[in-house]
Parts: C-alpha cells; structure tokens; sequence
C-alpha cells in the first residue's frame, strides 16, 4: 500500500492551499481516508476524515469551517482543501487511510484507527 502525498507549499495568511493524495495497492472505496497534520514540537493531530463514499465527513474544531475534505474513488485520491489560511496551520499534512469497512458513512478522528500513512507533505503559513 502506498499513499502519495502532494501539494502543500507556501501561503501568506488568509490564503488557500490544497493538498492531495494518491493511494495505491489498496481498494480505495472500502478504506476511509483521514488528514492528520503535525508541527514541530508538537503531537500529530487530527484535522479531517471522510467516509468510503465521500457521503460523510468530520472535522477538528480548529478548521472547521476553512478546510474541506473530498475523495474521488475514480482516481483514488483525496484532497484537502485549505481555505483562510493562519500561521498555526503550518505542519507537516499527512494522509491516512482506515480500514477495509464495510459501514458506509463511518468515519475515524484517531490516529490509531488508520492502518496505514503517507509521507508528510509540508504547508507553511507566513504572518
């Protein structure tokens, strides 16, 4: 299994980012798929996660609102739209995947729920 993560880069405050996903050797549509996000000195955190279908979603309370999670189980990929951007959003942005799962509209907010990971992909967010 294999998640490929891109995107990230450099914003200025206020600004947009997105960050996608690539999954491979896995049956993308039975897996929920999860971001998690980690700075410096600090423990990964939970940011969002969608269910197999793309039906559900659920978000941490700090981006709720900014961010958007979405998944195309054609291409296999998920993305994380980041939208009004702050300086503490900046982190090392990883995706996850939990499962296989058999309950549609299931998500997972726990590190510990996902099976497998990607590579960081880093976002930086300048005052």
């Amino acid at each position: 299994v294999q998640l490929q993560a891109s995107g990230g880069g450099l914003a200025q405050a206020g600004g947009s980012l997105s960050v996608s996903c690539a999954a491979s050797g896995l049956t993308f549509s039975i897996y929920i798929m999860g971001w998690f996000r980690q700075a410096p000195g600090k423990e990964r955190e939970f940011i969002a996660t969608i269910d197999r279908s793309g039906g559900s979603t659920d978000y941490a309370d700090s981006v709720k609102g900014r961010f958007t999670i979405s998944r195309d189980n054609a291409e296999n990929t998920v993305c994380l739209q980041m939208n009004s951007l702050k300086p503490e959003d900046t982190a090392s942005y990883y995706c996850a995947a939990a499962g296989p799962t058999t309950r549609r509209g299931a998500t997972r907010t726990h590190d510990y729920q996902y099976n497998y990971w990607g590579q960081g992909t880093q976002v930086t967010v300048s005052s």
